[in-house]
């Protein structure tokens, strides 16, 4: 019998082997600190998980009993932190079809037909598909599904995560017909015949949820193993979990105590958990290794399945304008309860009709529980999650209440060969604005959204100061000009992460007293080729002082 996971997490928090903060002294290549009176070093002395010394190098600053991790060469950099990812699903994707990088609707189905006859039984579960530079230039539907694995429950999830196909099968297990009616917030999307093409989107993913494979403790423990090293490769030494599942927390945190979570997580919950955590309050474990004081909530969909929520309908497709997932009577209780207990909300939206209606609610809850009446005072630091097409007329709001917006440079350049036919020209004028708002003083946290995206640090670096895609394309109605400085993006994946968690005094810079998190590439990313930027590679990810990941043959370390 397999372990439950209160029973897997007990048998971790049994077994603690928390890994002591560690003494070093890094040296040997360039040093970015992100500190603006003082932006580079030469060396770097940790003692005890902390910063202990940073400037020019001496020879006295070495003790023979000291480890000394020689760079070799490559730049050291505060530690980057993805602002917004998704753990569990990070290790999912290592684990189940990975459909990422599919060239056409054959490719996709030429891989699912090989995972079918490598796996001949059960349910198929896989995701990473999108469709807007395949050469078919439509979506996946169940008759490519049956095809490719004949009688199979199949459910393929878009790159975006808002949007499934499925196979007849799993349509006819969940009793989908032409008759049924799709739930508020969501689309069956149906052909001419008046039939389900398969295809669901947002709300409508719920009516097959109960033919995913339910997972046992033991894949769940093994998605967070695999998460937590892919992450710890690309060199992030912390992330931003959103829609972290509350039931998973104390497995994250038993991890931690038993030193297998090698980077930080903070967690921003699903909303199942929010009564539970805004009565118990903020959870710090292991020392801060894991942190849970944020709730996610959804405003509206995405926009590649048409399910951001617009003012206006969908250029390329009329008879549209997305779909909300929640409304203002709703929400305005559970933000003004999120606000009374001390708990940070984080909302997704992306479209403009989504993102001016978080916005407003975020102000009405904020009238209505004033700064004496909540535990953080004005200092509450709500984020939207996206914050992809506003309208001009509401940067405001992001600089006034004020609100953080969580954005992923990557979105942008995938989403530049679609956007403009979804939103026609006017509208990119608010499109992944990140620079018109950095302008107006408004923090702009960087994140990679894997497994939507990649997750990879130095494309998401690439995609803010490039805004270009992966090949260099731009297109001219894509609005360079919102491109950001190389310093810029620095802070979005290392000082303002660490605002948006609360622990910019800990995290964010190279500086004596903070936390001794730092990355390091065989690059470096603020005076190498733009297009360089995409051929470097994390050699180096330290957190706590703990080299937790070291590239082979990158760096030497001696005692």
């Amino acid at each position: 019998m397999k372990p439950s996971l209160a029973i897997l997490t007990l048998l971790l928090s049994s077994t603690a082997s928390f890994a002591v903060a560690q003494d070093l002294v890094i040296r040997g290549g360039r040093i970015h600190t992100g500190v603006e009176t003082a932006p580079s070093a030469e060396v770097i002395v940790v003692m005890d998980g902390r910063i202990a010394y940073v400037g020019e190098d001496r020879p006295d600053l070495a003790a023979p009993e000291i480890p000394v991790v020689d760079l070799a060469g490559a730049t050291l950099f505060p530690g980057f932190t993805d602002g917004h990812a998704h753990l569990d699903g990070i290790g999912q994707r290592e684990l189940t079809l990975n459909l990422e990088g599919s060239t056409s609707v054959a490719d996709a189905m030429a891989r699912l037909k090989a995972w079918a006859e490598a796996h001949p039984e059960g349910t198929i579960v896989g995701r990473g598909w999108i469709e807007t530079q395949w050469p078919e230039a439509r979506f996946l539907n169940a008759t490519d599904l049956d095809t490719a694995a004949p009688g199979r429950i199949v459910m393929l999830g878009r790159s975006d995560g808002h949007a499934v196909v499925v196979s007849t099968p799993a349509l006819r297990a969940a009793g989908i017909t032409g008759g049924t009616e799709a739930p508020s917030g969501g689309e069956i999307l149906k052909g001419p015949d008046g039939q389900p093409t398969g295809l669901l989107v947002d709300a409508a993913e719920q009516l097959v949820a109960t033919l995913m494979p339910q997972q046992d403790p033991q894949a769940i423990y093994d998605a967070y193993r695999a998460g937590f090293r892919v992450e710890a490769e690309y060199g992030w030494t912390g992330l931003h979990f959103m829609s972290a599942p509350w039931s998973h927390v104390p497995l994250m945190e038993a991890m931690a105590e038993a030193g297998q979570a090698p980077i930080r997580v903070y967690n921003s919950i699903t909303p199942d958990g929010a009564a539970q955590l805004i009565a118990g309050g903020p959870r710090n474990a292991s020392d801060g290794r894991i942190i849970t004081r944020a709730i996610k909530y959804y405003a509206d969909g995405a926009l590649g399945s048409r399910g951001a929520a617009l003012f206006d309908p969908y250029s390329d497709r009329p008879d549209t304008s997305g779909l909300m997932q929640i409304d203002e009577a709703t929400i305005l209780p559970l933000y003004e309860a999120a606000l009374r207990g001390g708990i940070q909300v984080a909302t997704h939206a992306i479209g403009d009709r989504g993102n001016a209606s978080v916005a407003q609610w975020f102000e009405k809850a904020f009238a209505a529980i004033p700064a004496s009446e909540r535990p953080n005072g004005e200092d509450v630091r709500w984020r939207i999650e996206h914050a992809q097409i506003l309208r001009p007329s509401d940067y405001h709001y992001f600089e006034d209440l004020p609100i953080i917006a969580s954005m992923q440079p990557s979105h942008a350049i995938g989403d530049l060969y679609f956007a403009p036919a979804r939103l026609g020209d006017a509208r990119l004028d608010g499109a992944y604005a990140w620079k018109s708002l950095v302008d107006r003083g408004v923090i702009v946290v960087g994140g990679s959204d894997a497994p939507v995206e990649r997750g990879s640090p130095l494309i998401e670096f690439y995609a803010a100061v490039a805004r270009r895609s992966l090949d260099g394309f731009q297109g001219p109605d894509w609005r360079p000009r919102e491109a950001v400085s190389r310093e810029t993006a620095l802070k979005m994946f290392t000082l303002w992460p660490a605002y948006a968690s609360f622990r910019e005094s800990e995290l964010g810079t190279i500086e004596v007293g903070k936390r001794a998190d730092f990355t390091a590439f065989d690059i470096d990313l603020m005076t190498v080729p733009e297009a360089e930027i995409l051929e470097g590679k994390a050699v180096l990810t330290i957190v706590d002082g703990e080299v937790v990941y070291r590239a082979s043959g990158a760096s030497t370390e001696t005692p």
